[in-house]
């Protein structure tokens, strides 16, 4: 008697969600901070304080009860998903963050950044996805100097490796001083329980 009044079943399954708050920063994107992975929503929304809606395979964006984007969660730490349409440089829209903007505060601390900047934007699918590098490198010059700054980008362009991870570790152990033919193949080995080191085997 009672099956001719039930209603079907959802077609999805019920998951599930939790909350954050995060502000839409100038290159377009939120950050989940539980996975420290960066959602893009559209960017007229560059500044706002949005809510976000997480379950275990999405991620919504509300502003004032609104959905503006939504994104399969991925849970890979400091990487980005992207939405083409989402971005500024998309619609030709410009924002205080533009890649000629960080290649000229580059050029006036020395060539070689300007080099090494250059190959962190042309390495993103979306400029946008770079800003954060780029502004977290250039920031360097203000604690390290223009001139070890420089050293260290001309380091890490012989390694061909394009990160602010990597050109902070140079700073940090002073490898930007170092003679160009001693440690050429080398960065800081970095610590990792599943690293014994030498000593172990002997």
């Amino acid at each position: 008697m009672e099956r001719q009044a039930l209603a079907p079943l959802p077609a999805l399954r019920y998951e599930f969600k939790r909350q954050h708050q995060a502000t839409v920063m100038k290159n377009g994107h939120v950050c989940l901070g539980i996975d420290k992975h960066y959602y893009s929503v559209p960017y007229r929304f560059i500044g706002r304080k949005v809510k976000l809606l997480y379950s275990r395979t999405n991620v919504e964006v509300y502003y004032h009860y609104e959905r503006i984007a939504m994104h399969r969660r991925i849970k890979s730490p400091y990487s980005y998903t992207t939405e083409k349409d989402h971005l500024a440089s998309t619609h030709r829209f410009m924002t205080e963050w533009t890649p000629d903007k960080f290649l000229e505060w580059a050029a006036s601390i020395h060539e070689d950044v300007r080099l090494y900047i250059l190959k962190i934007l042309d390495r993103k699918q979306h400029p946008e996805q770079a800003y954060r590098s780029c502004i977290g490198i250039l920031s360097l010059a203000r604690k390290a100097g223009n001139e070890r700054l420089a050293s260290a980008c001309r380091r890490a362009l012989g390694y061909g490796v394009y990160n602010y991870k990597t050109i902070q570790q140079i700073l940090e152990n002073k490898m930007d001083s170092y003679e160009d033919s001693l440690f050429a193949d080398e960065l800081p080995m970095p610590s990792h329980d599943n690293i014994r080191g030498e000593n172990y085997y002997k």
